[in-house]
């Protein structure tokens, strides 16, 4: 009989949006096959909101992620986090900003020592990081500089049933993405892609399809040079070392089920050009997975939705999804011993 991979560690997030809601309510759902986890939390703010949301939640502190492993279907296991302002269900405050971003550190590192399989990170909120002294764009590049990514570069994917997207750029506005595009770039995201679909995801020969930037791919030239100049290079470039892609092929047509069926993952070549498909697909099942790093990091694909948070409204799914998603790839790993 194999061992059982270490837990999940699952982090707080911002402490006033719904990742504490929706921690609690996958918890009460661990009999639908969720993996065990540990949270990265205050457990009196865990305890005092499963009160308010009336979820029979009992929260007990653990000192490793090893004790959680044993004791998950009994209590919600957390290595606590100490928040130092009080925390009041949709109103931030910048002053945990420190707190949330030591949380993320904490369970990179317990990753890096194999205390755990996998990072789930729950939604932060970037302007109140900021306001806290948070210098990085989002969790990805935070990520990135805390597990440096191998072969030089963390990717974003995005993740529901059925679509996998990955974007060249991530959080910089429309003209800087496409300013900065560069076939060099195509082929780098690609590259980082294809190994992950493979180590990760468990797909021995994957297929990529790769976007156009301009409407119609371009029309030959017509609509801008970009997919000329610069897409098309890199799709050649990429077949040139054995990966099998396609493209550029015009994004309105890319993303409809049949489509779906001749690829694995599609490169797009901006933050909504995969975004907008993928939320619309499966906007409550949507995983974000980093790619290219040493540990397995997912999370679900939504903010911190302060509207919600306390009310018991929130739905879990997403974050479920995410726990999945994360146990399915560290077993990947593990099988391929990488």
């Amino acid at each position: 009989m194999t061992n059982p991979l270490p837990p999940l560690a699952l982090t707080m997030g911002e402490p006033a949006g719904i990742g504490g809601d929706i921690a609690l309510a996958a918890w009460t759902r661990r009999a639908e096959g969720i993996p065990p986890f540990v949270m990265l939390d205050s457990p009196e703010r865990l305890t005092k909101l499963a009160t308010r949301l009336g979820l029979a939640v009992p929260v007990r502190i653990v000192s490793s992620p090893a004790e959680a492993l044993e004791l998950f279907h009994q209590v919600l296991p957390v290595l606590p986090v100490a928040l130092p302002h009080p925390v009041e269900p949709g109103f931030p405050h910048s002053g945990n900003a420190v707190a949330v971003a030591g949380a993320i550190e904490r369970a990179v590192k317990l990753a890096l020592a194999g205390e755990v399989s996998g990072v789930v990170t729950n939604p932060i909120h970037k302007k109140v990081m900021y306001q806290g002294g948070f210098r990085f764009p989002g969790h990805t590049e935070f990520l990135a500089a805390l597990a440096a990514p191998q072969g030089g570069r963390e990717v974003m994917m995005l993740t529901c049933p059925g679509l996998r997207v990955v974007p060249v750029s991530i959080h910089i506005s429309l003209a800087q993405a496409v300013a900065t595009l560069s076939t060099e770039a195509i082929v780098a995201v690609a590259t980082v892609t294809a190994r992950a679909l493979t180590r990760d995801f468990g797909i021995t020969a994957p297929r990529l399809a790769v976007a156009g930037l301009n409407p119609h791919a371009g029309e030959g030239g017509t609509m801008g040079r970009e997919d000329i100049d610069i897409v098309a290079p890199a799709v050649e470039r990429l077949r040139q070392v054995g990966i099998d892609a396609i493209g550029p092929l015009p994004a309105d047509t890319l993303f409809h089920e049949r489509a779906r069926r001749g690829y694995d993952a599609v490169i797009c070549m901006y933050h909504d050009q995969a975004l907008i498909p993928l939320k619309t697909i499966g906007f409550d099942r949507g995983v974000n997975v980093t790619l290219g790093l040493p540990v397995v990091r997912t999370s679900p694909d939504h903010g911190t939705a302060f509207d919600l948070a306390g009310s018991g409204r929130a739905g879990a799914d997403s974050l479920i999804a995410a726990l999945k998603s994360a146990a399915e790839i560290a077993a990947n790993r593990a099988r391929l011993n990488v």
